[in-house]
């Protein structure tokens, strides 16, 4: 890490922050298949704090579809944006609509046809979004991602990711969800915070950032850690416990002063 910013410094008063998260990579750690991925204990109820902190100011921006995100923080049902920003939920525990047609079964099963490059190979629909995962059989990535260019409909785009190649609907993305959730309320008027650490997240940095905002960097297998504002899972998780003591602080002194967050953010 090269220098810090004193945290009041970049965001102002915390209690009017809207923080916008990816979920794997981020808040918890990338497992070999989407499945066996473990939230930590507490994930759910830190969430939860910030979310009632921030007055429901709080998204999951995630390349899992909105079922399957809810299923690792249950039984918390935050606003979220699965698939790629391909499905929406607007409000917490509320009805989740698509925003991008669903593939169709037959081009699902040409896709299907990857795995047998492969048993590490694993092709998983998201209803308007396909990834096909090879982290189990790295060697076989390139090949992945030749043969879904070549099948490639025209209303999709291939999107690398970190051991994976997704195919998303050319007009969705994390970005164009937080744009979305940035004209309503509870997150309108707000200053939107950012944090992923994949290709995926770089459109929802810059959304965040033409908005007067942040984007934060979890370093791994695309962000450099010595370049990243967080090195890992673990810190990410720390700061935002930290962020929710001071959000509380704030909200019972009246933001004058703060002592349980340190005063400062890497960079």
């Amino acid at each position: 890490m090269e220098s810090a910013i004193p945290f009041d410094d970049i965001f102002g008063d915390v209690r009017n922050l809207a923080l916008f998260l990816d979920l794997d990579g981020t808040l918890i750690d990338i497992a070999p298949t989407p499945s066996g991925a473990l939230p930590p204990a507490e994930l759910a109820g830190l969430l939860r704090s910030l979310s009632l902190g921030l007055q429901g100011a709080v998204a999951i921006l995630s390349g899992r579809t909105i079922a399957a995100i809810d299923g690792l923080l249950a039984p918390l049902q935050l606003r979220a944006a699965g698939a790629h920003g391909s499905e929406i939920r607007d409000d917490e525990a509320g009805a989740i609509r698509d925003v991008a047609p669903a593939l169709t079964p037959a081009f699902i099963e040409e896709v299907r046809s990857l795995a047998d490059l492969d048993p590490g190979v694993w092709v998983e629909p998201k209803g308007a979004a396909l990834a096909v995962h090879y982290r189990l059989a790295e060697h076989c990535g390139p090949e992945v991602e030749r043969r879904l260019r070549a099948m490639l409909p025209a209303a999709l785009e291939v999107r690398p990711g970190r051991m994976v190649v997704e195919l998303v609907d050319r007009n969705t993305s994390k970005g164009a969800a937080l744009q979305g959730f940035m004209r309503r309320p509870p997150f309108d008027g707000r200053q939107p915070v950012m944090i992923g650490d994949d290709v995926g997240d770089l459109a929802a940095f810059a959304a965040a950032e033409d908005l007067g905002g942040r984007g934060l960097r979890v370093g791994g297998e695309f962000f450099d850690s010595n370049a990243a504002e967080f090195s890992g899972t673990a810190e990410v998780r720390r700061w935002l416990a930290q962020l929710a003591d001071r959000i509380s602080s704030a909200q019972g002194s009246g933001g004058a002063s703060f002592s349980s967050i340190p005063p400062w953010i890497p960079i």
